[in-house]
This record gives structure tokens, C-alpha cells and sequence, in this order.
């Protein structure tokens, strides 16, 4: 445990006058790194594409090109060459930066879901949501229902969930962390009015980084969440179920939801 300069133990200084929890400071940490590896994904993913194109054009470019003209022969050969070392940076760099997450290791047993819930709507109203003056209410129609998966990562999700409908709420609004179990999903759902000017004011405090802050109010390709909430589809992903956001529209209602069999079974 360590000591803030605020002489209060387990506390960090985040920013704004903001003091955290040593969890609450894990979850963030969380979150950036799942983050990162996100981006790295796209990355990797939206660069091949062209790179292949590139490749593909130069060889029908070299069958057009006079074979006896050296410049021409030189320059083809120096797009394939650019590209070939474009494509060994992604593999080597940006693929196995990646290494860290792309493989979820997780630790499965059975748990009520009720008391995951609370303790992890309380983590978001201690950590952020009474500093930025927006109520976090608990809509759940749980009973007594288990989910067999990893407690500490389903929490996790559930958290970076509720944390960023937090920081997109302007003051005196409402975040509803929703939850129902059927006889084979656990469903949780965030509600919240977004805000765009909340999501950036840089006077207000905030626990996620700025850039993903900014990069969640601009438009996504279809089926593409924002950065920031990449350890929610991860984690889902691992136990077989699924993460959705809706396209948020300022001062409108958007949802956040994880769905997650209650006898979780890891994705290969």
C-alpha cells in the first residue's frame, strides 16, 4: 500500500484535485493499456489493407513498364521493398506490442452477480461520480443469480463502463447501471444523456485520457466501439459474449451493453 501526499492510505492524486483509490487508479491503468492495444489492433489491421493494394500494383506495374529501363525496373522495386518493411514494422512492433492482451488469461468461478454490482457502482461513485456532482443509481432486478467466469475482469468491464458514462454526463445528471440475468445471459446495461462539453472540460476532474475522451465524440464505422472502452469488448469477448454502444448524440440517450452467459466458457 502506499501513502498519498494527502496522508491518506491506498490513495493516488489523479489530476483536478481528484485522489483515488489504489483500485480505482489499477482500473485506469487497466483501461489505457486495453486501450492501447486496441488502437495497435486498428492499426495493424487498417494498414494492411492498402499495403497489400500497393504491393498488388506495383507487380502490374512492373509487367508494364519497359523491362530494359533501369529507373523504371529501380523504382518499382523500391515500392516493394517500402512496402515489405511497412509490413515487417506491424509485425514486429505493432503486432507484438500487442502480445500483452491478446491472449486473456482468466480465472473462472462461480459468484453472485448482485454483490459485484454494488461494490463496483460504489468504486465509480467514490472514485469519480461525487467529485463531478452526477448520481449513479442501480436499476437491478437480481436476485440470487451466479455467473461462472472471472469476477475481478467482469467487474473491470462493468466499471470502465459506468466511469465513462460518468464522464460524459454534465453535472446533476443521472448514470442507471441496469442488470438482469434470463435463464442464460447476465445483461448489463449503462444509460446516460451524453455530454459533449463534460467529456473535455479539462477543469472538471477525470479519470480516462484525454485523447479518448476526444476520439469517443467522433464518428465510428459501423460495429466499431469507441477506444476506451476496449477492455468491455475484450473481456466480453473472452466469455463468449458480446459488448455493444450505441452512437452517442449529444444531450441524448446513449447505452453501453455487456452480455455474458452465466456459465461462461473462454473463446479460443
Amino acid at each position: 500500500m502506499t501513502t498519498s501526499s494527502t496522508g491518506t492510505t491506498g490513495e493516488q492524486p489523479v489530476g483536478a484535485g481528484l485522489v483515488v483509490s489504489e483500485r480505482t487508479a489499477h482500473l485506469r491503468a487497466e483501461t489505457a493499456l486495453f486501450m492501447r492495444d486496441h488502437v495497435l489492433s486498428l492499426v495493424s489491421h487498417d494498414l494492411r489493407g492498402p499495403l497489400n493494394a500497393i504491393h498488388s500494383w506495383a507487380y502490374v506495374l512492373e509487367r508494364k513498364l519497359d523491362a530494359n529501363d533501369p529507373n523504371s525496373q529501380r523504382a518499382v522495386t523500391g515500392i516493394r521493398n517500402g512496402v515489405d518493411q511497412q509490413v515487417k514494422l506491424l509485425e514486429t512492433i505493432v503486432d507484438a506490442t500487442r502480445a500483452e492482451t491478446k491472449t486473456l488469461a482468466l480465472a473462472y468461478a462461480s459468484f453472485p452477480l448482485h454483490p459485484l454490482l454494488d461494490e463496483t457502482v460504489e468504486e465509480v461513485r467514490t472514485g469519480l461520480a461525487r467529485s463531478r456532482g452526477v448520481e449513479v443509481t442501480v436499476d437491478s432486478q437480481l436476485a440470487t443469480e451466479q455467473l461462472n467466469g472471472d469476477r475481478e475482469r467482469l467487474a473491470a468491464a462493468l466499471w470502465v463502463m459506468a466511469t465513462f458514462a460518468v464522464e460524459a454526463s454534465a453535472e446533476g445528471a443521472t448514470v442507471t447501471v441496469g442488470a438482469r440475468a434470463d435463464a442464460h445471459l447476465w445483461h448489463a446495461t449503462v444509460t446516460f444523456n451524453a455530454n459533449a462539453d463534460a467529456l473535455q472540460d479539462t477543469a472538471l476532474p477525470h479519470l480516462l485520457e484525454a485523447f479518448a475522451r476526444k476520439q469517443a465524440l467522433e464518428p465510428r464505422e459501423a460495429k466499431r466501439i469507441a477506444w476506451v472502452l476496449a477492455l468491455c469488448k475484450r473481456v466480453a469477448e473472452a466469455h463468449s459474449g458480446s459488448f455493444e454502444q450505441s452512437e452517442p448524440q449529444d444531450g441524448e440517450a446513449t447505452t453501453l451493453v455487456l452480455r455474458v452467459p452465466l456459465s461462461a466458457t473462454a473463446r479460443s
